[in-house]
């Protein structure tokens, strides 16, 4: 499924707005944490690539793989 540069962008800010969100409120991280969190993953790096396909997912499903990197890191 094809989807314009602009509809891509609004779905991965989604994501984004939500993995930082629960970040704050599972994690206790600050807003910044929680921003730094989420713009230095590896998993960002995927999302931020349309051809993963990872936009199309739902935020709970990849906030579940950015835990995942998070819990390896720390």
């Amino acid at each position: 499924m094809n989807v314009s540069q602009e509809e891509f962008q609004i779905m991965k800010e989604e994501i984004v707005k939500d993995m930082i969100y629960r970040l704050m409120e599972e994690r206790g991280l600050s807003l910044q944490q929680a921003f730094d969190a989420v713009y230095t993953s590896r998993l960002f790096d995927k999302l931020s690539n349309p051809k993963t396909g990872l936009f199309f997912q739902s935020s709970g499903y990849v906030y579940s793989y950015l835990l995942e990197e998070l819990d390896r890191i720390n």
